[in-house]
């Protein structure tokens, strides 16, 4: 879990990276929540293997308010406010090579999206964990 120990104590800069954990996801929440992050599981596997599964699945994930609008516009929008009160926000995602393989564009455009958000500086740092096997994604690290 180095790397990820990394990233909650700011040793390393929050982005959007492949992670190949075994963790149970009860275990890493418990290790980003005592870091005082906010933590979001995104089970791509059974929710987010579509565009609008992925959408629908995001907003539930990081708390978004009933007015979200469930596109990519709205996704960017409502992560302005993702981390009030948080040390940071970490988005793990399992399963995100289904919509990387069923929809390539949907899953480039939502990695575009998410990424705006962990450029930008807003004070609260935001990472994404895309973990386990997929396609190669240029510009995408690995966290182990």
């Amino acid at each position: 879990m180095s790397g990820l120990a990394a990233v909650l104590s700011g040793r390393r800069a929050p982005g959007i990276e492949h992670w190949h954990s075994a963790l149970a996801v009860p275990d890493v929440r418990h290790a980003v929540e005592h870091a005082g992050w906010g933590f979001g599981h995104l089970d791509g596997w059974t929710r987010a293997d579509t565009k609008a599964g992925f959408l629908e699945a995001v907003g539930e994930t990081l708390g978004f308010p009933d007015h979200y609008g469930r596109n990519f516009d709205a996704l960017a929008d409502c992560l302005h406010d993702v981390g009030a009160g948080t040390a940071g926000v970490l988005l793990l995602w399992d399963g995100w090579a289904t919509l990387a393989r069923s929809d390539e564009r949907a899953f480039s455009i939502a990695l575009s999206v998410l990424g705006s958000r962990v450029a930008a500086d807003r004070g609260v740092p935001f990472a994404v964990l895309l973990r386990g096997d997929g396609p190669v994604v240029p510009g995408i690290t690995s966290l182990d």
